[in-house]
């Protein structure tokens, strides 16, 4: 299982998730910041879990190219 977690609020819109890993990250066309899909809002944190590891590969290519590094992913 793979963990994505997006700090949302300190988002700067500059679209290297939803570029890496477009399956699970667009840009919001209200406020121009990265959303994570099919996620919760807990604190600031949204969390998506995710059942294969098919998709680490391109979820840790968004995370290392976030500038702000604001996504973190972990695979259990």
């Amino acid at each position: 299982m793979i963990i994505v977690t997006l700090q949302r609020e300190k988002c700067i819109g500059c679209n290297y998730c939803a570029e890496f890993a477009p399956e699970y990250f667009r840009m919001s066309k209200k406020d121009g910041k990265s959303v994570l899909l099919r996620t919760e809002n807990k604190k600031g944190f949204y969390t998506l879990k995710i059942p294969n590891h098919e998709s680490f590969e391109s979820c840790e290519k968004a995370a290392k190219a976030c500038p702000v590094k604001i996504i973190s992913v972990k695979e259990i």
